[in-house]
């Protein structure tokens, strides 16, 4: 089903799976060019290995990356029971695996990008750390939060039609609230702290931290994390088994 998710959406087209690999190398040629030659921006200003004009298409990029996969999980989840309709009237089948399976789209686009991201690192001359090898770790408690998230949100999705509207508003807010374009450090130290209430934060900078700084990941943070995304899947699901008995009827 993952494989068909994702032949599905370039099916027809005349680069086919290939699109997977030139969205993300223009999507960092655009940052690199508007944000760094137009804008002037640097995102970075106290790492002296990443403040110049390339780097910061860089660091842009790997947090779209993460805020891609988190964006493209959240989005559809209100509608995935609503446009698999035939899975819910197929009484043997998990439904509860259909999120997973948006999951593996968003991982295989996500994969795709940090390729071209590491490709990058490599043309401009910046070293590949070792504490890359922590990505994974760094990424797995998101995914948990994500798949606690879309559990919920497909099935509150099957009742509450407008979620989907309501997730969006969301969405665009996280982009513009998460340290994507401007660093953490810009803020006032007043509200630094509310910054970190936004679940991408955290993940984000240690993303770009075991990538492109080659910092050891704070496994301190990333504990909490683990346990409190534990707890939301957990949440997640089991609502979502409670709720599905209602999801033929209503639809």
């Amino acid at each position: 089903m993952v494989k068909r998710e994702v032949m599905g959406r370039y099916k027809g087209s005349f680069l086919g799976l290939l699109w997977s690999l030139v969205n993300p190398i223009l999507m960092l040629a655009i940052y690199t060019f508007v944000f760094s030659i137009v804008f002037k921006v640097r995102l970075d200003q106290s790492n002296t290995l990443y403040d110049d004009k390339v780097s910061f298409a860089l660091l842009l990029f790997a947090g779209l990356i993460v805020y891609n996969l988190f964006n493209e999980c959240i989005s559809r989840a209100p509608g995935l029971i609503l446009v698999n309709t035939n899975y819910v009237k197929k009484i043997i089948f998990p439904l509860e695996i259909l999120p997973w399976v948006t999951m593996g789209a968003a991982l295989f686009h996500a994969c795709i990008s940090y390729l071209v991201l590491l490709t990058f690192v490599l043309i401009i001359g910046h070293p590949l750390h070792w504490t890359l090898l922590f990505l994974p770790i760094v990424l797995l408690p998101l995914l948990l939060l994500i798949m606690g998230l879309s559990w919920l949100l497909a099935s509150i999705g099957v009742f509450v039609r407008d979620i989907g509207q309501f997730i969006g508003l969301i969405l665009t807010m996280m982009l513009f609230m998460s340290p994507i374009f401007y660093p953490a450090s810009a803020l006032p130290e007043s509200v630094r702290d509310y910054l970190f209430l936004n679940p991408l934060t955290f993940i984000i900078e240690q993303t770009r931290g075991v990538i492109l700084a080659g910092n050891p990941p704070d496994w301190a943070g990333l504990v909490v994390y683990y346990l409190i995304s534990t707890c939301i899947a957990w949440a997640g699901l089991f609502w979502f088994e409670k709720t599905r008995k209602g999801f033929a009827d209503v639809l």
